[in-house]
């Protein structure tokens, strides 16, 4: 055999090799993506084989519009309204508090701040990220909460002083609390600090968006003579707005998910919000649909009964839920969204 024989057959054998390769990486990453679907089909079937099971004992109807819930008393009932009433006032407290804060660290991030100062900034923000869920529940039900109720007091430097080192006085001035009648476990005190926990995920993602928009669109702003601000809040971030509506939903998906944090601060009394006065649903105790199913796993009495039962029709609700959460930000995302 000539040596160009042999070079060509190192070279078939080499290419023959590469193409095996390639297909072991394709299975391996086909199987990844498969796993995914898979995990996610068998959580969907586990929850609608039990779910099922108490649809038989429960009217779907009197569980989806039912206004009492109580699986594990003597006379118990099984209405999710007060569930999903009090898991929606969590998540738009929380909303009201991480939406434009991230925003707003996002936009600093990507259009203000210097890199030495991103590199440090955004580092420490995503520390948020990582705290424990109790440790937030912690935070809400032993500091943030006497704050809201009782107030907190802040030191006064007598007037008369003159000395270049003044000494604080013994006397405080008492700031008033800002819920007098709050109670001790409340939506307040959860939806803020949940609002707090999930800022990360928004002002990540958000950044990521912002500073995907290429820089021809800020230059062609300023070139029109659009100043810093104006640039950032009406070019940058509507080109970004499908990746930060994006960052909205799975923040709040996120907060609908949350059991730690409202098991702690929010209560377990399950009711309807009062229309009139809206203000006074985060002031008193409620009840998601989380903390009712780790009642509910808590119980001693559990088993193939019907409480036991409707604690998978409560996951089905919540999946259902952030379900379509995600489909109508899909829907958002791809009317609003930009090729570059």
């Amino acid at each position: 055999m000539s040596q160009e024989d042999e070079t060509e057959l190192s070279l078939l054998k080499r290419s023959e090799f590469v193409r095996r390769k390639e297909r072991l990486y394709r299975r391996l990453l086909a199987g990844c993506a498969l796993l995914t679907i898979a995990v996610t089909v068998g959580i969907i079937m586990a929850l609608s084989g039990q779910a099922l099971t108490f649809f038989d004992s429960v009217s779907p109807v009197d569980f989806l519009t039912g206004q009492d819930w109580s699986p594990l008393s003597n006379e118990p009932a099984y209405g999710v309204l007060p569930l999903v009433s009090g898991t929606l006032v969590v998540v738009v407290g929380s909303a009201v508090v991480a939406l434009p804060i991230g925003l707003g660290a996002a936009i600093y991030l990507s259009e203000y701040a210097n890199p030495r100062v991103r590199a440090v900034v955004k580092p420490m923000l995503e520390i948020l990220a990582g705290i424990p869920t109790v440790v937030y529940g912690y935070f809400a039900l032993v500091y943030l909460t006497p704050i809201l109720r009782d107030g907190f007091s802040l030191p006064v430097l007598p007037a008369f002083v003159t000395d270049p080192l003044p000494v604080v006085s013994e006397f405080t001035l008492v700031i008033p609390g800002l819920v007098p009648e709050i109670n001790t476990f409340n939506a307040l005190s959860a939806s803020l600090v949940v609002g707090v926990m999930i800022i990360p995920m928004v002002s990540s993602i958000s950044e990521d968006a912002l500073s995907a928009v290429p820089d021809s669109l800020r230059e062609a702003a300023y070139g029109l003579g659009s100043t810093k601000f104006d640039v950032s809040t009406k070019v940058v971030v509507p080109a970004a707005t499908s990746g930060i509506v994006s960052s909205y939903v799975l923040a709040l998906s996120r907060a609908i998910g949350e059991t730690m944090i409202v098991v702690m601060a929010a209560g377990e009394s399950p009711k309807l919000p009062t229309v009139p006065n809206i203000f006074e649903n985060f002031t008193e105790s409620i009840e998601t649909m989380t903390v009712a199913m780790v009642n509910i796993a808590q119980a001693e009495s559990l088993g193939e009964t019907v409480a036991y039962e409707s604690m998978f029709a409560i996951g089905l609700t919540l999946f259902a839920l952030t379900l379509t959460m995600n489909y109508i930000a899909e829907r958002i995302s791809q009317r609003y969204r930009e090729e570059y």
